[in-house]
Parts: structure tokens; sequence; C-alpha cells
């Protein structure tokens, strides 16, 4: 019997915001996983951090639209920022340490918070 990954990864998913130090992707396991647990999101001057949620989101709409998704190789930080409102539990028995664990985007509040997110096109460095 073959050996389950450590990790399930998403073939095609961005690796993170290009010229920015913000990953949407890791590329192995970590044996201390993060997380997942509503981080609060904070104003900021880099505007690199809202417009990499901004991509982050549309990635997520793109790749999963409304279907249930595992965690897989999701950046935890990223996963974070979004978690118990863009991204939601979608099993009863939801383990916030698992890469195995069910999510799903709430495309209503997703829309409402990332507008931008789901336009045809994005200008490049304007979130």
């Amino acid at each position: 019997m073959a050996k389950d990954p450590l990790m399930p990864k998403h073939a095609g998913f961005p690796a993170g915001l290009l010229g920015t130090q913000w990953q949407f992707t890791i590329r192995r396991a970590n044996s201390k996983v993060t997380p997942l647990t509503a981080w609060p999101r904070h104003r900021t001057m880099d505007k690199s951090v809202a417009l990499a949620d901004i991509e982050f989101v549309q990635a997520l709409w793109r790749h999963f639209g409304t279907e249930p998704f595992q965690r897989g190789n999701l950046d935890g930080e990223r996963l974070c920022r979004l978690f118990g409102r863009e991204v939601l539990p979608a099993e009863r028995a939801f383990d916030p340490a698992s890469y195995f664990a069910l999510l799903k985007l709430n495309a209503s509040l997703a829309r409402k918070n990332f507008p931008q997110a789901f336009e045809d096109t994005m200008e490049a460095g304007k979130p």
C-alpha cells in the first residue's frame, strides 16, 4: 500500500506575489504546522500586504471557486489572515493544524471585502 503524502500539493496554484516577500504556497511539510486561527488585519503602510491578500483570494476563487479544498501546501500565514472570514472550515471535525483539513471560500464575504479579486482584470500594483 502506498504511503500517504505528508502534505497535499495544489498543482498550478501561484507560489506567491511576484516581486514581494509574500508567498501563497510552501514547498514541504513542516512538523510544526501553523494552526489556522483568525489573525487580525491591520492597516499598514506596506501596500504589498493588501495586494497579496487580494491576489490570494483571487487565486483561491480561480482554483477552487466555492468547492471545498484541502489546506495542503497553502501558506498558513496567508490563510490565517483570511480564516474565520473569507476562508471557513468545510467540515465538522475540522483540525486547524492538519494539511488535510477541508476549507472553503466564503465567496459572498470575499466579494464584499476584496471586490478587486473578482474582477476580470486587475492592474498590477493597485489594490
